[in-house]
């Protein structure tokens, strides 16, 4: 299946994503978060809560991306 897409358009496969991100949208069920990424967040934010200065803004992480690409 995925040697198919790959043989499409970059056009084509964007409308694809368009197509299977708006099914996904207007789908009722909520995916509900597993307890082992409910424990890892709320680590992650005790962690943030002791030492807040540790992290990176978000204007930091939004550059460092965009200097990726």
């Amino acid at each position: 299946m995925m040697q198919d897409i790959l043989k499409l358009s970059v056009s084509e496969r964007i409308l694809m994503v368009e197509a299977i991100w708006d099914s996904i949208a207007e789908n009722d069920e909520k995916l509900e978060l597993t307890d082992e990424v409910k424990e890892l967040l709320d680590d992650r934010i005790e962690a943030h809560k002791n030492n807040p200065s540790e992290g990176s803004s978000w204007t930091d992480v939004k550059a460092r991306i965009k200097n990726q690409f």
